[in-house]
């Protein structure tokens, strides 16, 4: 059995899910600040300008935001992203999807921390 493939295959959807909660947090971010720069983004992400670059292409490209320049601006390279109707209703998709991830987390962690309990409990007991 080659691992390598078997290790990129189980990573996928990790790395799905970390692609898609940084899309979510660049549509919430812009939705708020239009205005903001992709370093802007970035900064306030915590996030890499290169992953921020990648992220907001993908969403201009499939029509969830438009980016235009400022009208009046002096820095002629500065943008102004807005979120389309179809980029409001993926921003909401990402978020039921983000919010029934953390809570399949939740309970997987919640489960672990009463397992962990109980066996610090019969450790504890067992010692006595």
């Amino acid at each position: 059995m080659n691992t390598s493939a078997h290790n990129s295959e189980d990573n996928q959807p990790c790395e799905k899910a970390s692609r898609d909660e940084l899309r979510l947090r660049v549509l919430r971010l812009i939705e708020k600040h239009p205005e903001m720069s992709q370093r802007d983004i970035a900064r306030e992400l915590g996030a890499s300008l290169g992953g921020v670059n990648y992220a907001l292409k993908a969403l201009i490209e499939r029509g969830f935001v438009k980016a235009g320049n400022f009208g009046r601006s002096d820095n002629k390279g500065a943008y102004l992203y807005l979120l389309t109707p179809e980029g409001v209703a993926q921003k909401s998709a990402l978020a039921a999807r983000f919010l029934s991830r953390k809570i399949e987390e939740y309970e997987a962690l919640r489960q672990e921390i009463k397992s962990l309990k109980r066996e610090v409990s019969l450790e504890r007991g067992a010692g006595s």
